[in-house]
């Protein structure tokens, strides 16, 4: 394919708008794959990189997305044709990433996607599943984590902070699949309804039921997806020898705890670092895609035309996005 043209979405400047640009088709080299992009993921690592804050920085002008699902056009490695998930690498960070037509990535990162699933979820499954799946039975430790009268899975009260987001709505559904009582709590009054069945959907706004939640602190497992200066606030929902498994920050980075407060309230707070556990993410996510294909799970999926990409990112920086956002080439919109 060289010097053949693409269309492919590019950050010129940190912080500003998004352009979709005709560049070249790039060239593989040993060791690599050409990939016709079907679906990109619009992430959040994508919208902290074109800040300019993050610690890599593309070199600009430069094509952003970390996330995405094809088909094998030229390889030495897999056959041309083989639909194939794609992440890390450096996608979007140290090289051109998937918000394009065509993509190069080393072959050794390429998994071929499970029979059945979309490129949409092909593009953007892997996240949220394996960091809900880490944070309940890796970090959370659902049904053994030995808190006094706890013994079972079944017996576990499970809160989820932004239930309505892509990854807290897969740990609503897979806690409820593990036999645990769930409460999922909502930004809104209007994404009550976003929240899976079997689960109690709890607003921000409905106080009475938030001040039952810190009273009766029936809760042993909260998973927050949220952060921000509330989070401690939240942790006193949990009862006493319980955990707090903290995923995200979309609400703020920082947090104030009273120490004497929290040593008496007796709730560990622990990181989930997907990082350090991506090989239990990738043991893992082959399963839940399969979960996904046979509807076993859910997740939403917003898709856009290349040409609206900047407003995708500025509804998931608005956490208006109902699940997850997927750019679509132009070929295949």
């Amino acid at each position: 394919m060289t010097g053949q043209t693409m269309r492919a979405v590019r950050v010129h400047g940190w912080g500003g708008p998004l352009r979709v640009d005709d560049v070249p088709v790039p060239r593989r080299g040993e060791g690599e794959t050409l990939v016709r992009v079907e679906a990109a993921a619009v992430a959040h690592l994508d919208l902290t990189v074109a800040s300019g804050n993050f610690t890599i920085k593309p070199e600009l002008p430069y094509v952003g997305g970390v996330e995405g699902c094809g088909v094998v056009v030229e390889s030495d490695a897999l056959e041309p044709g083989t639909r194939v998930l794609l992440r890390g690498g450096g996608l979007g960070l140290i090289r051109g990433g998937t918000w394009a037509e065509y993509v190069v990535t080393r072959s050794k990162t390429l998994v071929p996607a499970v029979e059945g699933l979309s490129p949409e979820l092909g593009a953007c499954f892997f996240v949220p599943t394996t960091t809900a799946h880490v944070a309940l039975h890796e970090v959370g430790r659902i049904g053994a984590w030995g808190v006094e009268g706890v013994e079972k899975t079944s017996d576990e009260v499970v809160v989820v902070a932004g239930a309505a987001g892509a990854v807290g709505s897969m740990v609503v559904q897979l806690a409820l699949r593990a036999g645990c009582s769930v409460i999922g709590l909502v930004a809104r009054e209007e994404q009550r309804g976003l929240v899976a069945p079997g689960a109690e959907a709890i607003a921000a706004d409905q106080a009475d039921r938030l001040a039952a939640l810190a009273k009766d602190r029936t809760a042993t497992l909260l998973v927050d997806t949220v952060g921000g200066a509330d989070l401690p606030g939240r942790c006193t929902w949990v009862r006493p020898g319980g955990r707090a498994v903290l995923v995200g920050y979309v609400a703020g980075t920082d947090i104030d705890i009273h120490l004497p407060n929290w040593l008496l309230d007796d709730v560990a707070l622990l990181p989930v670092n997907m990082i350090r556990r991506e090989v239990a993410a990738r043991e893992h996510a082959h399963a839940l895609a399969e979960m996904l294909v046979s509807g076993d799970l859910t997740l939403g999926v917003e898709s856009f035309p290349m040409e609206e990409a900047g407003r995708a990112i500025d509804l998931l920086a608005a956490g208006r996005v109902g699940g997850r956002a997927v750019i679509v080439p132009p070929a295949l919109e």
